[in-house]
């Protein structure tokens, strides 16, 4: 593990939303973090919306706090128990590395926690535990968004087989 951590503290504006573009495109990374929003009329993006608000009626949802927006929390058999809603397992990594980047945050902050990557359409529950390997991967990453969000302007593109579904594509290919 990387002994200064002082990186993260400096740079409060990496998100769990960037860790997750990290995992896919760093040009989404860059238009994320320079506040270019993607096209917000994306079925695509409603229907993630739905799902997170009609999945897990009975759980505690929606708790945000610096840099953290976690979809929900519960108290499970061995503790605090963080639930990441995703409408598919399509970007596994990304959602995994975004809900271990919750987990460390936390873990910063003295507050110890499991996690869960909840897909309700197939009815999976994945657990996620944040390992000193995947925290090596994520102090990583933190240090290369860090990097990459300070550049005046962003990477070039690249086509990759998520572009034809992007809400940024027009950012892209326009």
């Amino acid at each position: 593990m990387v002994n200064d951590k002082s990186f993260i503290s400096v740079d409060k504006s990496i998100t769990g939303t960037l860790i997750w573009y990290y995992y896919i495109c760093p040009r989404e990374v860059w238009l994320m973090a320079h506040e270019i929003c993607p096209e917000q009329d994306s079925d695509l993006l409603e229907l993630g919306r739905i799902i997170h608000e009609e999945s897990y009626p009975r759980d505690k949802k929606e708790f945000e706090t610096a840099g953290l927006k976690i979809d929900i929390i519960r108290t499970g058999e061995k503790g605090l128990v963080v639930g990441e809603v995703k409408k598919s397992d399509r970007f596994l990594k990304s959602a995994t590395m975004q809900l271990a980047f919750y987990l460390y945050k936390m873990r910063q902050k003295g507050v110890e926690a499991t996690g869960e990557l909840l897909i309700p359409k197939s009815k999976k529950k994945i657990p996620v535990v944040l390992s000193p390997a995947i925290e090596i991967e994520l102090e990583k990453a933190l240090e290369e968004i860090s990097t990459l969000v300070k550049t005046v302007l962003p990477p070039k593109v690249q086509k990759i087989r998520f572009c034809g579904k992007c809400a940024y594509r027009e950012f892209c290919f326009a």
